[in-house]
């Protein structure tokens, strides 16, 4: 019945390609291998030859599906405006339906662990954090990364090399941002006069290890003077689930955010990740009363700046434009205007930032040698210019560029442009 439904979907929005091959040297895959199979007219053609069966849903369907990364690159430029990410959703749910996975012994364990990840309750997510920062300090993590299983498998080794993990703030009766051991408040108050109220996504990774850009968040929008809510129940995006074809479970994850978040009555829910605000937005977890909105449109929008003091960063700073934000969302320059608020900081693009770094989600893991080298060329171009620090609204995309400059010898820290703002506003993590 699900692959009925998704092959009439298929056939659908693919008679909408006129394979006219704009997308061609959009496409970070086709560029790469330069296979037709390999790019988005030639996947959206097997998709629709399996959809009308005329090809069979066969191994090498499932490789040319499986080593896209869902930039969505090509819908960016489409001129007939295909849905193309859309299309590979469906097509993956296919393959989920016909049960051919197709992922190596390795690759299957990890994706189990990283789906059991993003199913956890919160509050066993919460306390995940703290599992992963005492692994931190006792040193068993490093000791771990020696062994040859741990040191091939790329997420684990990401997770060793991860920066000390963070816990959440709480604001403390004299006004002070203070750690604490475990849970966030539901409630940070606005400072001075306040402006309005505002809904916080916290995500399942970046709430465990990407606390820094959600303290930061809470820490920039208080002293503008908007009340922060952090619903309890929220849960997982479910962009893993949607972009491996398991569309009923991120359905399941989106129906559990929007009633966390309609409980709050606010007009607004931000997120900080981009790949998360995309999700939370095209599954509707908002509505016509309450919008999704990235951190840095919220912030570059109209907010009045003049009286917030924001400390002068004599610095270039290298921004990366992840995927999610550029061609999903179209608010990649927010970002650099994030940045402008800052005193001498100089954002520069970092070269060839329309093409994908190589993340997307959970890709570095199941493709890494593509993987690796599209991360290579984001590598040589951040080595061409000289800055300590290399912007990018992804936890996904932090991560993976973050381990690839450790791996060169590259001392530049990645960063969200909310933590640098913050920073210069007098935040101290």
């Amino acid at each position: 019945m699900i692959s009925e439904f998704a092959k009439k979907i298929i056939v659908a929005e693919s008679d909408q390609c006129v394979s006219c091959g704009l997308c061609l040297p959009h496409c970070p895959t086709y560029r790469l291998l330069k296979s037709e199979a390999d790019s988005p007219r030639g996947r959206i053609a097997l998709m629709n030859g399996v959809a009308n069966g005329r090809i069979p849903l066969n191994e090498k369907f499932v490789q040319h599906m499986n080593r896209c990364l869902t930039c969505r690159a090509c819908e960016a430029v489409c001129p007939n405006h295909v849905s193309y990410g859309e299309l590979i959703d469906q097509a993956k749910s296919l393959i989920v339906d016909s049960k051919s996975g197709g992922a190596s012994k390795e690759n299957s364990v990890t994706r189990r662990w990283l789906n059991r990840l993003s199913l956890l309750h919160p509050l066993h997510l919460e306390r995940l954090r703290i599992i992963f920062r005492l692994l931190q300090h006792t040193g068993l993590l490093k000791w771990l990364s020696k062994f040859d299983r741990v040191k091939k498998n790329i997420f684990f080794k990401s997770i060793a090399q991860l920066p000390s993990i963070k816990f959440p703030y709480a604001i403390a009766a004299d006004k002070r941002f203070l750690p604490v051991r475990n849970h966030w408040q539901e409630v940070y108050p606005a400072e001075g006069r306040e402006r309005g109220h505002v809904g916080l996504f916290l995500g399942c990774v970046a709430r465990i290890v990407d606390v820094v850009t959600l303290n930061s968040s809470i820490f920039v929008l208080n002293r503008l003077g908007y009340t922060v809510h952090i619903p309890s129940q929220q849960t997982c995006c479910g962009a893993l689930s949607q972009h491996k074809g398991e569309l009923q479970q991120a359905a399941i994850f989106a129906r559990q955010n929007k009633s966390a978040f309609e409980k709050l009555k606010v007009n607004t829910i931000i997120s900080t990740a981009s790949g998360c605000g995309v999700q939370l937005l095209e599954s509707n977890v908002g509505n016509e009363n309450c919008q999704v909105i990235d951190i840095n449109r919220f912030l570059a929008g109209k907010i009045e700046w003049e009286n917030v003091k924001i400390a002068s960063l004599p610095e270039k700073i290298l921004v990366h434009d992840p995927c999610s934000l550029r061609n999903a969302l179209g608010g990649h320059a927010y970002a650099y205007q994030l940045i402008s608020l800052i005193p001498d900081a100089q954002a520069i693009p970092l070269a060839g930032n329309d093409q994908c770094c190589g993340a997307a989600g959970t890709y570095f893991i199941e493709q890494s040698e593509i993987a690796n080298n599209l991360r290579e060329s984001k590598i040589s171009a951040v080595m061409g210019n000289r800055s300590q620090y290399l912007v990018t609204s992804n936890i996904g995309c932090a991560l993976f560029l973050a381990d690839g400059l450790l791996e060169g010898g590259i001392n530049i820290e990645v960063v969200h442009p909310v933590t640098l703002l913050a920073r210069q506003m007098g935040l101290q993590l």
